[in-house]
């Protein structure tokens, strides 16, 4: 049951294509290309600046050694002249050197375009971050409409665990309850599954994990060892995302370390069971988490929850299953 692993984040962006949850192409390019031409235009419009100031030069000087040949002439002239009244009337004028522009000191460099590349790169970017930021919306909106109604089975949850009346929250109780045998329950590590469970088409759910130091969940097929030490990884049966005081990961062999999204207060779980797909958004945020991809399902699949256990009260807040919040 080996998946392919995407992720992305608003500090991670490509110019090239991503996959949408479907598993269709969505390009970017466009943002490239754009980013492309107004680099280009700023780089004609920095060069035609270069070339006047260079002409304007050229003219300058062109100028001054027409000015200076004049003057030269000039003398000549008044060097052969016998009228001496004419030559002091005519030799004050003569006598100071024109202004000329110190030549020595003056260059016409090429161009630099390292600061007009960074601009356009960071212009890019941005825009980039805001498209795609508009195709995680779009995206979450999507996944949104296959939301599911959930709730826990108590006969699956752990003898630590305390679960609400409706269904929709457990958390750590930290007394081990005395409960009947039942080969469903997990009797090593807090976890619990839902009562619904799904074999085909797409489905979506919300967990809150706000004020959680330490939680997992996902989904789970429905073989998985529920009586020992199984490590959860996708090959054992777990499709989660672990969170604790070390960050943020989802489970497999090796983990996969995620960027630490900063308070992170809801999760989504989108599933296609029929696409191999499994994707995990940060609802508050509204941005894509990770998706495992290419996945091969078998069975069964049922929502997975461990909201670990409370050490002097530390991690006491439960983990809720929350409505879906669809807006337009």
């Amino acid at each position: 049951m080996a998946c392919a692993n995407t992720s992305w984040s608003e500090e991670n962006f490509s110019c090239s294509i991503c996959l949408d949850v479907f598993g269709s192409p969505v390009t970017t390019a466009c943002c490239g290309e754009k980013g492309r031409d107004e680099f280009n235009q700023s780089v004609k419009e920095k060069l035609k600046s270069t070339v006047k100031r260079a002409e304007d030069l050229i003219k300058e000087l062109e100028q001054e050694i027409e000015d200076l040949t004049n003057r030269s002439s000039e003398v000549k002239r008044l060097s052969h002249t016998e009228d001496h009244l004419h030559f002091l009337q005519t030799f004050r004028s003569l006598k100071d050197p024109p202004p000329t522009r110190d030549w020595t000191t003056v260059e016409v460099r090429p161009p630099s375009y390292v600061g007009t590349l960074r601009r356009s790169l960071d212009q890019l970017e941005e825009t980039l971050n805001m498209e795609m930021k508009k195709l995680c919306d779009a995206e979450l909106k999507r996944v949104q409409k296959y939301e599911v109604d959930v709730t826990l089975d108590p006969d699956t949850a752990h003898p630590w665990l305390i679960l609400s009346e409706d269904g929709k929250q457990v958390h750590d109780g930290v007394v081990w309850k005395i409960l009947p045998d039942n080969t469903k329950r997990f009797t090593l590590y807090p976890f619990v599954l839902t009562r619904q469970s799904f074999s085909s088409g797409r489905f979506y759910f919300e967990v809150q994990v706000k004020d959680k130091t330490d939680w997992c969940l996902g989904v789970a097929r429905e073989s998985i060892y529920r009586t020992g030490g199984t490590w959860r990884t996708t090959e054992t049966g777990y499709w989660t995302l672990w969170y604790n005081e070390d960050g943020l990961l989802f489970d497999d062999d090796p983990p996969v370390d995620l960027p630490l999204r900063a308070e992170l207060q809801k999760v989504g779980v989108f599933v296609d069971y029929d696409e191999g797909v499994v994707s995990f958004y940060d609802v508050e945020a509204r941005v894509h988490i990770y998706s495992a991809t290419g996945c091969t399902f078998t069975e069964p699949l049922y929502p997975f929850l461990c909201p670990w256990i409370q050490e002097e009260g530390t991690n006491s807040a439960p983990l809720i299953i929350s409505p879906v919040n669809q807006t337009d």
